[in-house]
């Protein structure tokens, strides 16, 4: 009988602890925040209306050491600067070759370091001696929104913060998109790593925190180039430069 008693107590003990290895090495779902939380506003919207949402993120069960599904964030939650930022890690986003920045033949009757933006083509030039000039690919106005005109740039920023004009945070908001009254400068604006503003208009030519929309209609009439590509030109030009947009 008491064979049978230390038996049983035994095979008990076995069970148990393999119950619990289970549980030990069971894989449960983690919780993941929603990508909208990346929105660089979102924790300056206040009130009770913005309620971030948390998702569960699914897990097949597989046994102990069988691959994790993994869930694929939109590429603008992982675009980060490069080694004009350090320490921010950088994941490149593929941009067209025409758009990378190149030196090209170039006939104009304007003066070496005068800059020419060809809204048409996205690129802009930066006039040089002998025929030649400077390109880089560029975002431009979206339909509704395009500008032609010569002014000169009157002001250049590092990591600028951005004020949305009113005109603009009503017409997003129509859109259901509730912009910032204010964003400091940072990798996460809009404005990017630098900015030169373009006569006493709101127009700049200025970086981005969305490389990939580089060759595209996209913005509200300013000039937008990638971080890596706005510092080179900032570094070349200087208040005071002409800058011709057609």
């Amino acid at each position: 009988m008491m064979k049978s008693v230390l038996l049983a107590a035994a095979l008990l003990g076995v069970f148990s602890t393999a119950a619990l290895g289970d549980d030990r090495y069971a894989t449960r779902p983690p919780v993941v925040l929603s990508p909208d939380l990346a929105a660089p506003w979102i924790m300056q919207l206040g009130g009770g209306k913005v309620r971030p949402v948390v998702y569960q993120r699914p897990v097949q069960q597989r046994g102990l050491f069988a691959p994790r599904a993994v869930r694929r964030f939109p590429p603008a939650l992982t675009q980060r600067v490069s080694a004009i930022n350090p320490g921010v890690p950088v994941i490149r986003q593929r941009l067209e070759p025409q758009f990378l920045p190149q030196i090209v033949g170039y006939e104009t009757r304007e003066r070496p370091g005068t800059i020419v933006i060809d809204t048409n083509n996205r690129f802009l030039y930066l006039v040089m001696d002998g025929g030649k000039a400077r390109r880089y690919g560029v975002g431009v106005g979206k339909p509704g929104f395009e500008w032609a005109g010569a002014h000169k740039i009157t002001r250049k920023t590092e990591w600028p913060d951005w004020t949305p004009p009113s005109e603009m945070v009503s017409r997003e908001a129509a859109k259901g998109h509730y912009l910032p009254a204010r964003m400091d400068g940072g990798p996460e604006n809009p404005l990017g790593a630098r900015a030169m503003y373009l006569g006493s208009t709101l127009y700049r030519i200025h970086g981005t925190n969305a490389p990939w929309t580089i060759g595209s209609a996209v913005s509200s009439g300013c000039i937008r180039l990638r971080n890596e590509d706005v510092v080179d030109l900032y570094e070349r030009v200087k208040v005071g430069t002409r800058v011709i947009v057609m």
